[in-house]
């Protein structure tokens, strides 16, 4: 279950904290008609790992680790319910972000793997691979899953 919004975000604008396949424009397009006004951003007290089988990553609480990604603002209640969507192996929590370019912190939310003794979980997951690799059928693959919610 997905952890209440901060109250300040209750009913948007809203700000998420991305750290893999939402970090390429090319996705975050294809899901919301736009790429939201973005920071680059680092998450403390959190690590990233590959998963088995899957092509995209997850981070889980780990002290001493920090993760690299960015922040998307002023997203809508709708762009946000589509990113719940697409995210809905993860659990939706609050976190506090350091924003590279002006050193603030910020809250945002982040989609936190459930599962922290998956064994599916190994090593780091390498984002300049996962684009060279993966992207284009990642974007196709995107673009059915709109198809399919559009019909809803």
């Amino acid at each position: 279950m997905a952890a209440p919004p901060p109250a300040a975000a209750a009913a948007g604008p809203h700000s998420v904290f991305v750290y893999g396949t939402l970090m390429a424009e090319e996705v975050v397009r294809v899901l919301l008609g736009r790429a939201p006004p973005s920071s680059p951003a680092l998450l403390p007290g959190h690590r990233r790992f590959s998963l088995r089988g899957r092509v995209y990553p997850a981070i889980l609480p780990a002290p001493g680790y920090a993760v690299s990604g960015k922040v998307f603002k002023g997203l809508t209640d709708r762009e946000l319910h589509v990113f719940d969507m697409f995210e809905d192996e993860y659990v939706k929590k609050t976190v506090d972000v350091s924003l590279a370019d002006t050193l603030e912190k910020s809250l945002a939310y982040a989609y936190i793997w459930g599962n922290e003794g998956d064994p599916n979980l190994y090593g780091e997951w390498d984002y300049e691979e996962w684009r060279k690799v993966h992207l284009k059928d990642y974007l196709e693959m995107t673009q059915e899953f709109m198809d399919e919610i559009v019909q809803f």
